[in-house]
């Protein structure tokens, strides 16, 4: 399916960031008739490759249920594309075999999915199709913006400087911020005036550490197909440092593995370490499937900025909206970055239909919007995050012991409860707010608690899968 595009006028948008949210908002306005303007200090790949502006690429990155909804919602097939690239579309939680802080959850029919690869190729196929459905987007890579044109009642445009021209003004009816974690919107601002926004933090002190593998082969030395994404989580209850372990089909008959540890109870970045930290989390699944992997290479990268943040952006001016990693950042273990961003843009695209560009009425309200939308992923991540040792950053308010209580005790049921397990992923994947977990038949079925009898023991995986991981694949 293709988009539809109201006729180019002769508004002009620039957004700052060719990332995953900035392709998604220059998709959004294109549609609405603007030409746009997409500045990106970094050189863009003529392929799904790394870059550096997007140091987390190397690690596992899931884009939810909730989130595929959102970014078809812009870009109508962009699953399927994504699939024909080389992704995979994962059942939930058929495909899945993951341990909770409460348990294992049976590996049941689809009730949600998700969609495994590289965060290069996620990015890689968005852009190409943004840049093929709508030729009023211009991408303008080795373009690093240095500030606003402005007040602080009107943004009006950039400053920009490129590597031939050095330092230019380039003139917009709206700006859109979407340059990430390191976003500089809030200096930006201060500088025309702006009022500073108020900050929230939570911050675990979590690391992440990856490495490639390949992954098992058939007799014939092809990919075995159809594997599924393993992980152990950790349980934010228990007094002990947080440690997670997860391996991930993606795309070229790999396999993407991702720990990660807070204070205290960290993974490094010494290669000769690896197996031996994804055994030692709270089960060794991951660990002992992981020890009959060939490693693609010594590299293990790490990453240390983690934290969750949210800026309360609330004075905004006219011309100006601050969208994705800008407005927030939350843990990367609960995956919900790209989906935040996606919806809070989904919101975007509702309201252009509603008020003229330059209108302080879309920029506050598009804001306003987009702060709901983070704010839902936000307190999900932050209300976990705090519970660990030695967490730092706004305590759990009065009453969150029996919030958390309550999630505990919906997860528990779920390892025995095809009805909990469909409430807990509906809210975890961002298909449905967390008020669904408060709906009568989940309520009655959470205090009625699990089976104990029935509450498996032991990972999901069959015999073939075992065995699978067993074969050593042929190394190049």
């Amino acid at each position: 399916m293709k988009n539809h595009p109201s006729p180019v006028s002769d508004r002009h948008t620039v957004v700052v960031g060719a990332g995953m949210a900035g392709m998604l908002a220059a998709a959004v306005l294109a549609k609405h008739g603007t030409r746009v303007t997409v500045l990106e200090r970094d050189v863009l790949p003529d392929g799904p490759a790394p870059r550096k502006g997007i140091p987390q690429a190397r690690h596992v990155h899931v884009l939810w249920a909730g989130g595929i909804t959102a970014f078809e919602a812009i870009l109508p097939g962009i699953t399927q594309q994504w699939v024909d690239a080389g992704a995979r579309r994962i059942s939930l939680p058929t495909d899945l075999v993951t341990m909770t802080a409460r348990g294992w959850i049976p590996r049941w029919a689809q009730m949600k999915f998700n969609v495994a690869c590289s965060r290069d190729l996620l990015d890689w196929v968005v852009r190409q199709r943004v840049l093929k459905d709508f030729p009023n987007v211009t991408v303008l890579d080795r373009h690093a913006v240095q500030g606003l044109v402005g007040t602080a009642d009107q943004v009006t445009g950039v400053h920009v400087r490129d590597g031939e021209q050095g330092v230019r003004t380039l003139g917009a009816d709206l700006v859109v911020d979407s340059s990430g974690r390191g976003s500089r919107a809030v200096q930006w601002l201060g500088e025309l005036g702006v009022p500073d926004s108020k900050v929230l933090e939570v911050d675990s002190g979590l690391v992440y550490a990856s490495r490639l593998f390949e992954a098992p082969r058939d007799t014939d030395g092809n990919p075995v197909p159809d594997l599924p994404i393993v992980n152990v989580q950790s349980d934010p209850s228990a007094p002990v440092p947080g440690r997670t372990a997860t391996i991930v089909p993606i795309e070229g008959g790999r396999i993407l593995a991702t720990l990660s540890g807070t204070y205290g109870g960290q993974p490094t970045s010494d290669p000769d370490k690896f197996v031996e930290f994804a055994q030692s989390v709270r089960h060794s699944v991951v660990g002992d499937l992981m020890a009959g992997l060939v490693p693609v290479d010594d590299t293990v990268t790490v990453t240390h900025s983690t934290l969750n943040r949210r800026r309360l952006f609330e004075k905004m001016p006219r011309g100006f909206i601050a969208v994705g990693d800008s407005v927030a950042t939350y843990n990367p273990l609960y995956g919900q970055g790209m989906t935040a961003a996606a919806q809070g843009l989904v919101a975007l695209d509702q309201l252009l239909g509603e008020h003229d560009l330059t209108s302080r009425a879309l920029s506050r309200r598009a804001q306003k919007a987009i702060g709901r939308r983070a704010a839902v992923a936000y307190e999900l991540a932050s209300s976990q995050d705090i519970l660990y040792p030695e967490a730092t950053g706004r305590k759990p308010p009065v009453g969150s012991g029996l919030v958390n209580w309550y999630v505990n005790r919906l997860m528990h049921t779920a390892t025995t409860e095809p009805a909990a397990a469909r409430a807990f992923l509906g809210v975890i994947t961002m298909s449905e707010a967390p008020t669904a977990w408060l709906r009568p038949a989940t309520v009655a079925l959470t205090l009625r608690g699990p089976r104990l009898s029935a509450v498996p023991d032991r990972p999901p995986l069959t015999d073939q899968e075992r065995r699978a991981f067993d074969r050593k694949p042929v190394s190049h």
